[in-house]
């Protein structure tokens, strides 16, 4: 009998977590935790009772034009290049995605996942102030339109979906998957609850959580309860969710189709509008009824009813509705084709099989968001979903009580077009990873990023709060300070440093990939840089006030704020510093120079010694030197 469990959901960063883990693994030995799948007898009551903010939603109850044109985007965002591999910061170490990404969003907003800031292209939505702006051709802006579609049937649709709903969901799995063969068949889980102790396994395929790490092909490498540096001020959580206006009532018909017809490309720019209203978006019937009807295509009378009718499901009161309408802001794309992929990391703890993205919470999000996946397989590079075909074996979600070796884990097969949504606290008190499947597969992964510190708005507004300490003469144009209270300046630094290494730098950092497709994001990062200069600027005249002072003071005579300054400056120049040097090396790594050269990192702003255009070299070592000398002598 395993005897050992940890629940250490509350610690926060991966430094906490690295002894536990060799201790669960060490305590497992050669055994595996037991999880379920679909054809074990007690998946339906483990996936209600240690599972419920998991809910699935078959492909067949969305309509088949909402998947026809959201394949056709993934197909076409995947074309275009715009697809890539993030080389990412885990434990002070470099590393590439094992999946390919790019991210889109409401304009100007950015997520940040271990250590690195994606900025997202614009939706091309109908209704933003962005919409005639020609930052990209006209495919990729219909491509970033349809899956804006599909983002505000998710914000509405999650929010909707009720207990019964779940329940028969669970049940239609349950039964699909004991009426056709599959590997996951094969694997089976003790069935009573004197039976927790997990089956015998290949211990060769067991890894320390290090050694999941050094491994360089999971996204985000069993990283238990971590957290971004951005995290969500309690006073920010509230007012992320809206009321929907309404439930409708009407009931559809059933006609699903094919998802994406063989003969389909992705054709630009040809993408018609589909408008996704509160009073369009699916009404959810109680005992097992799924009905999906009333979404309407904007510019005629096109109408799509689907629904799906699970055979058996157990009976339930009519649920209470839940009317809060989720207000997804980004969405990550993910692909990845495991056929081109040299090694998949074998589950460690369940036996699960290969791995495309290791156990993790998603980060940075508003505190009990929901998350809402969409997932596609295809076969060829035409897009052909190959969904009758029973050779291929399916991808999977995998799900975990984070830290808990006793209750067991759920393994849930995805068909292509099926979607799922995290609710509730899910995410938080549970992990999830992706099994890879035969198929290559995208996923367009929606979420609540907290946003709190990475929108445009957000850096503009900051830079202008350092910049009101910056007079400028109006004739001769010449720089002064306002003022030099030492908290003043220390704030103006911290917003130095944020907008270099925050910003420009993790902008740069990720080579020309954004110019490339989509000019959305040139001109706000020129202007960053702008105002980055001017706090150069600053800094230099913060520099020559210390060390003015250093040499008009008498002897004995120390003032204790220029002390402050001067302690001030050297907290922020070490830093900075530090921190170039280490964007530098990341630069120049082994890692980043196997990258093509419109991939490879940017070493930017960079400039050498004798620029004149700049007000301070870029080496401060010899500066902090100076101010080092100073306070010893103060």
């Amino acid at each position: 009998m395993l005897e050992v469990s940890y629940t250490l959901r509350g610690c926060r960063g991966a430094q906490h977590h690295r002894i536990p883990k060799r201790r669960l693994l060490q305590e497992l030995g050669d055994q595996k935790i037991p999880f379920k799948g679909p054809s074990n007898q007690g998946f339906q009551q483990l996936w209600d009772s240690s599972y419920s903010g998991l809910v699935l939603r078959r492909a067949c109850s969305l309509p088949a034009e909402l998947h026809c044109r959201v394949q056709a985007a993934l197909l076409t965002l995947r074309k275009k290049g715009c697809l890539l591999r993030d080389l990412v910061r885990v434990r002070d170490r470099d590393v590439f995605t094992s999946v390919s990404r790019a991210l889109l969003g409401e304009p100007g907003h950015t997520y940040r996942y271990l250590d690195t800031r994606l900025f997202a292209i614009p939706w091309h939505s109908e209704d933003t102030e962005f919409k005639g702006q020609n930052c990209c051709d006209p495919g990729l802006r219909a491509a970033c339109k349809a899956l804006w579609e599909l983002n505000s049937f998710f914000c509405l649709d999650v929010s909707q979906l009720k207990e019964g709903d779940r329940l028969a969901q669970c049940a239609k799995v349950v039964q699909e998957t004991e009426t056709k063969a599959s590997d996951e068949a094969d694997v089976e889980s003790k069935h009573s609850e004197d039976s927790r102790n997990s089956e015998v396994g290949d211990s060769e395929s067991r890894q320390s959580e290090e050694g999941d790490t050094e491994s360089k092909h999971s996204e985000e490498w069993d990283v238990e309860s971590k957290h971004s540096d951005e995290g969500c001020p309690a006073s920010k959580r509230e007012g992320e969710w809206e009321t929907a206006s309404k439930h409708s009532s009407e009931e559809g018909e059933s006609s699903h189709g094919k998802a994406i017809d063989s003969g389909l490309e992705p054709s630009e720019g040809k993408y018609p509008t589909l408008a996704v209203k509160t009073a369009d978006l699916p009404p959810i019937g109680s005992r097992g009824e799924l009905h999906v009807a009333h979404l309407k295509h904007s510019r005629s009378d096109y109408h799509i009813e689907a629904k799906g009718e699970p055979e058996s499901c157990s009976e339930h009161s009519p649920p209470r509705g839940f009317t809060r309408s989720a207000k997804f802001n980004v969405t990550l794309l993910n692909y990845m084709d495991p056929a081109a992929t040299s090694h998949l990391k074998e589950e460690p703890y369940y036996g699960m099989g290969k791995m495309a993205v290791g156990w993790h919470h998603d980060e940075n999000l508003i505190s009990h968001s929901p998350v809402a996946v969409y997932s596609y397989s295809c076969h060829d590079n035409k897009g052909e979903s190959g969904e009758g075909s029973s050779e291929k074996a399916s991808w999977r979600i995998g799900l975990k009580v984070a830290w808990d070796i006793h209750t067991p884990g759920l393994m849930l097969p995805l068909q292509s077009g099926d979607c799922y949504y995290m609710r509730d606290n899910l995410n938080s008190t549970h992990q999830h990873c992706i099994l890879a499947g035969d198929a290559a597969r995208f996923s367009s992964t929606h979420r609540v990023a907290e946003c709190s510190t990475g929108t445009l708005t957000y850096i503009q507004s900051r830079c202008q709060e350092a910049l009101c300490n910056l007079h400028a003469d109006p004739e001769t144009g010449s720089h002064s300070l306002t003022t030099l209270r030492p908290a003043t300046m220390q704030h103006c630094e911290e917003i130095h440093n944020e907008v270099e290494f925050e910003w420009l730098r993790q902008y740069w950092f990720q080579g020309q990939r954004y110019t490339r497709f989509c000019s959305w994001w040139s001109k706000p990062m020129e202007e960053l840089e702008k105002d980055w200069k001017l706090m150069e600027t600053m800094t230099m005249l913060f520099l020559a006030k210390v060390e003015e002072d250093d040499e008009e003071e008498e002897e004995g005579q120390v003032d204790e704020s220029r002390r402050d300054m001067a302690e001030t400056l050297l907290s922020a120049l070490i830093d900075r510093h530090q921190q170039r040097q280490t964007w530098r090396d990341r630069c120049h790594s082994s890692l980043a120079q196997t990258l093509p050269p419109e991939e490879a990192p940017v070493d930017r702003p960079f400039w050498g010694v004798d620029d004149p255009g700049m007000p301070l070299p870029f080496d401060l070592a010899d500066i902090i030197n100076r101010v080092e000398s100073l306070l010893w002598r103060m």
